[in-house]
C-alpha cells in the first residue's frame, strides 16, 4: 500500500434525487467540473453513476460512452463505471455498461437488502460480469456490504482467476441499512478475511462515513467518499460540492503522513493499463 492514500469519489450514486440535493451533480456538464475539483482536491478514481435530462438514474449506453470519452478529456482520473446502476436496473443493462469501455468497474459480490429495497447480485450475474471484464480488459473493483461477501469474493478467484491487470482491489461499504455496520472493529474483521496481497478502501454511508474514514487510514487501507455516499457534511450542514469531502479526505491521509496517491501511482497500484 506504500505511503500514499488511493482516494475514490463517488459523486453522484442513484439514491439522492436532484430536487433534494441541489448541489448533486447530474448533467455531463456538472459531473466534469466536479471531476476537476475533486481531481485537483486529491482523488485518482471517480465512481460514476449518470443521470438522464429529467435527473433520473439511468444506463444509457451512449450516455456512458459521452461520460467516459468526456472524464477522459477533461481530466486525468480513473474512470469507474457502477454496473450496480439502480436497483430497478436489468442485468443485461448492467452488464452493457462495460460496453463503454470505462478503465474500471463496480462488482458486487452479492445481494443485500438496501434500505427497504434488494440489490440483487446474485451468484450467476456476478461471474457473467466478472469474465466479462477479464474479456473486455476492464478491472473490477469488488464491492464488499457484508462478510459473507468476503466469502464469495474468494470463491470467484478460485474458480475464475485473477482479474483483468493481476490486482485484486475491494472496497468495503459500510454502514448500509441491511449491510455491515460502520465501525472499527467490522471493518478489521472485513480485512482480515480478505485475499492475501487485496489492496481495499473503505466507504462509509451516512454518519457513518467519517469513523469509517479514520478507521480506514489506521488500518493502511484506502478511502472512497462523495455525495452518492453521504449528503452531509457536519450535524445541520449539508455538504455544498463533492470537492470538500475529497478535501476533508486528503487532509486526513496527509495527518496520516499517507497522502493523497495521484493517478499514475493509482494505475499502477490497479493493474490499469496506461492508455487508460
Amino acid at each position: 500500500m506504500g505511503a500514499t492514500t488511493l482516494i475514490t469519489v463517488a459523486p453522484t450514486g442513484a439514491e439522492s434525487s436532484k430536487a433534494d440535493v441541489p448541489a448533486l451533480p447530474v448533467t455531463l456538464e456538472e459531473l466534469v467540473q466536479t471531476a476537476k475539483e475533486c481531481e485537483a482536491a486529491g482523488a485518482a478514481v471517480i465512481h460514476v453513476h449518470i443521470r438522464d435530462e429529467y435527473a433520473l438514474p439511468t444506463l444509457d449506453l451512449s450516455r456512458l460512452r459521452d461520460t467516459v470519452r468526456a472524464l477522459r478529456e477533461g481530466t486525468g482520473l480513473i474512470v469507474q463505471l457502477s454496473t450496480g446502476g439502480a436497483v430497478t436496473d436489468s442485468y443485461e443493462d448492467r452488464l452493457r455498461v462495460l460496453d463503454a469501455e470505462p478503465d474500471m468497474c463496480s462488482l458486487t459480490c452479492g445481494t443485500v437488502n438496501f434500505g427497504d429495497d434488494v440489490f440483487m447480485n446474485p451468484w450467476p450475474f456476478m461471474v457473467e460480469l466478472y469474465r466479462r471484464t477479464q474479456e473486455l480488459e476492464v478491472v473490477p473493483e469488488f464491492e464488499l456490504f457484508d462478510l459473507g461477501q468476503v466469502a464469495a469474493l474468494h470463491r470467484l478467484l478460485d474458480k475464475h482467476g485473477l482479474p483483468y491487470g493481476g490486482r485484486v482491489h475491494c472496497d468495503l461499504v459500510m454502514g448500509v441499512p441491511g449491510g455491515m455496520p460502520g465501525d472499527a472493529r467490522t471493518l478489521v474483521a472485513a480485512v482480515e478475511a480478505l485475499p492475501e496481497g487485496a489492496t481495499w478502501s473503505a466507504t462509509g454511508i451516512g454518519r457513518t462515513s467519517l469513523p469509517v474514514l479514520f478507521a480506514a487510514l489506521s488500518a493502511g487501507g484506502h478511502l472512497r467518499v462523495g455525495m452518492e455516499d453521504t449528503v452531509t457534511f457536519a450535524k445541520g450542514r449539508p455538504v455544498t460540492a463533492n470537492a470538500e469531502l475529497v478535501e476533508r479526505a486528503a487532509q486526513a491521509a496527509r495527518l496520516a503522513q499517507r497522502p493523497p496517491m495521484t493517478s499514475a501511482d493509482a494505475r499502477e497500484l490497479l493493474g490499469i493499463r496506461a492508455c487508460g
